[in-house]
């Protein structure tokens, strides 16, 4: 019982996110650049699970596999699900940046909080939420080749207060949150392509030498 009220108060606090607004208001709650972003371990298929300190982790801590991959990389993840219009419109942006930097030291990560409103009441954007499609599939046939995390609870979703979607997060290889973006603002595509792929730069320009010598 007290499982299903958890989860009923995740799914409430849902059904605000995906809103396509010029201006996101400020909420108490957000994460701010320079926080430590928090940790989180989320499956990619069934049974494995990537971590964020894997690849990122706060100063003077040794990354979860510091043996086989002990250099710390950038990352940058995107909150999403398919019945959220705004974050179909963030994603070919994104991909396009992933394109140009994935052989660098920044991981992209879509989060994806489409089963965590599966049992919503109601419609968004005309469809019921229990008909959306799953992100695998649908974002493949889009051609989108980014890895998708699976936040099937929500856990992160709260974690991070990505009430509004798409909500973005970069932060540097001492897991310390570098941009926040929330919503996608129409019209400024090319300026948030710019603004990503800057950061990108800044970060990679910032972090440590690679242990084993390679780029």
């Amino acid at each position: 019982m007290k499982f299903k009220i958890i989860s009923f108060i995740l799914i409430i606090g849902t059904l605000a996110i995906g809103q396509d607004a010029p201006v996101a208001k400020a909420d108490s709650n957000d994460l701010q650049v320079g926080d430590i972003a928090p940790s989180w371990a989320l499956m990619y298929a069934p049974g494995k699970f990537e971590f964020l300190k894997n690849w990122t982790e706060e100063e003077g801590k040794r990354l979860r596999k510091f043996q086989s991959q002990p250099d710390r990389h950038g990352v940058l993840l995107s909150f999403f699900a398919t019945w959220c219009q705004p974050c179909m419109k963030e994603l070919p942006i994104l991909e396009e940046v992933y394109q140009e930097y994935k052989d660098e030291r920044i991981k992209f990560f879509l989060i994806d909080i489409t089963e965590a409103t599966r049992n919503n009441p109601g419609e968004v954007y005309g469809m019921a939420y229990k008909d959306v499609p799953k992100a695998g599939p649908f974002l493949k046939e889009k051609g989108v080749t980014m890895q998708i995390l699976y936040d099937t609870r929500g856990t992160a979703m709260k974690r991070y207060n990505a009430q509004i979607l798409p909500r973005l997060f970069m932060m540097d290889g001492n897991r310390k949150i570098t941009l926040t973006r929330k919503g996608f603002h129409e019209g400024e595509e090319e300026k948030f392509k710019t603004e990503l792929s800057e950061e990108i730069e800044r970060l990679l320009a910032e972090l440590p030498a690679p242990k084993n010598g390679t780029k």
